[in-house]
């Protein structure tokens, strides 16, 4: 068990520093973000209304799961709100017909998934475990 445990923090961590790291970079230049993905758009059905706020929120929300990813802290609604995060992507790949994205994509959906199947047993090094055990 205790190998299991420390195998669900090493696949915890990279997908936690890969979202942590896109909003890390993606934060300090969020208008100039927010403008390439409106442009990225602008040929696309996605109205320009709907692309504008998630170029704002999508840096902010990589940064919230990667980090509560890096501390396992609330670590099953991080891992839902990740897999959330990517449904979008992918729709939006799709509506650019940016296949090889949307497999990247698919790949992220498959690893949050695979670790939201085993949060519940194996998340012992995190804060959630550290939670659990002081009540």
């Amino acid at each position: 068990m205790k190998n299991a445990s420390l195998a669900f923090l090493f696949a915890r961590l990279p997908i936690a520093l890969s979202f942590f790291g896109h909003g890390l970079v993606r934060l300090p230049k969020l208008d100039k973000f927010s403008s390439w993905m409106v442009g990225l758009f602008q040929d696309s059905m996605l109205p320009t209304a709907l692309v504008q706020p998630f170029s704002y929120f999508l840096p902010v929300a990589e940064l919230v799961i990667g980090l509560l990813l890096v501390l396992g802290l609330f670590t099953r609604q991080s891992l839902i709100a990740g897999a959330l995060v990517v449904l979008a992507l992918i729709f939006g790949s799709c509506l650019l017909e940016e296949w090889q994205n949307v497999f990247v994509q698919m790949m992220y959906g498959l690893y949050l998934a695979g670790l939201l199947l085993f949060v519940s047993d194996w998340n012992q090094y995190s804060f959630d475990a550290k939670l659990r055990r002081s009540r």
